[in-house]
């Protein structure tokens, strides 16, 4: 890549991802995420109270709690935001930011299922209950590999390191750029078709309304798989270490599982989402055992050397 080329690219995403603009982006989020708050608790009343008559409205919640579903929403698409100043970083932290996505799906999801519990036919709403157990016990155990993944990173070996780092940086940085858009106007085209497709429920001709927690996050996943094979395949102009391939392309196999998750049912979802994570904090860690194997393995033949 051309030095004046990369130069320009590390200073244009330097200046669009700056602390200044990042502070404005949440500022915008938050003030989103309360004005959607407040919108979906007033629908709520107003549909429990007889004013609002569409048909589309018959399957709007009349739990109040179901309204924390929307700053939810809100909260992800920040995260995703911050994915894009992440890939640049290292491989290993832009994983760590898709697994925290995944992990504010399934807690955005409980809320779901929370509001739609219902206490008093607890014979009839065995299904429903089964289903929040599971998000549950997932979340638990998510946010513990979630924990274990980044001890592992924080005590990930050195040893290692691409050649001519500032331009494998300088191309990442330039993914990011041109992710931006896209990642935009997917949002923009889920969400308006979502939006089209409820706008337009009718009892008499009813559309299959798609799954919100499936909205924009199942192809979003599914480009990050792209993403992640194609610097999976630059990097093999910088670096020819056998364990960061390795490690790579495993962390490529846990987004793939992520991806797969979206169109599961209830239990294998969930069993798909913790199996992604698991295998990515495994493959961290053999990572990390076989580069302080290789570190024993140099410090022994030195001292054996120095002997002679």
């Amino acid at each position: 890549m051309n030095k004046n080329f990369a130069d320009r690219i590390s200073d244009w995403f330097t200046r669009l991802f700056s602390d200044k603009n990042i502070h404005k982006i949440e500022v915008i989020v938050v003030v989103f995420a309360l004005a959607g708050f407040l919108i979906h608790i007033l629908l709520i009343a107003l549909h429990n109270n007889g004013f609002l008559v569409h048909p589309v409205f018959d399957n709007l919640s009349k739990n109040y709690i179901s309204a924390l579903y929307t700053p939810f929403s809100f909260l992800l698409i920040y995260e995703v935001f911050l994915f894009l100043i992440f890939l640049p970083k290292s491989f290993t932290k832009s994983i760590g930011k898709q697994y925290e996505i995944i992990s504010l799906i399934v807690l955005r999801k409980i809320f779901k299922d929370i509001s739609h519990f219902d206490m008093s036919h607890l014979t009839e709403t065995i299904h429903q209950k089964s289903e929040l157990l599971i998000d549950m016990a997932g979340i638990l155990i998510l946010f513990f590999l979630i924990a274990v993944f980044y001890h592992l990173k924080k005590k990930q070996p050195n040893a290692e390191s691409c050649t001519n780092i500032k331009t494998f940086v300088s191309i990442k940085r330039m993914i990011s750029l041109m992710l931006l858009p896209v990642l935009i106007g997917l949002a923009l085209f889920s969400f308006g078709q979502w939006f089209w497709v409820v706008s337009n429920y009718t009892t008499i001709h009813p559309s299959e309304i798609p799954d919100i927690n499936n909205v924009f996050y199942d192809t979003f996943f599914s480009i990050l798989i792209y993403v992640d094979v194609f610097v999976l395949i630059i990097s093999f102009l910088f670096t020819r270490y056998y364990s960061q391939l390795v490690r790579n392309s495993g962390f490529i196999i846990s987004t793939i599982l992520i991806r797969l998750s979206f169109s599961a049912p209830q239990l294998t979802n969930t069993t798909l989402i913790l199996a992604s994570v698991l295998f990515g904090v495994l493959i961290l860690l053999i990572y990390n055992y076989f580069i302080k194997a290789d570190e024993r393995k140099d410090i022994k033949h030195n001292m054996e050397s120095l002997s002679e």
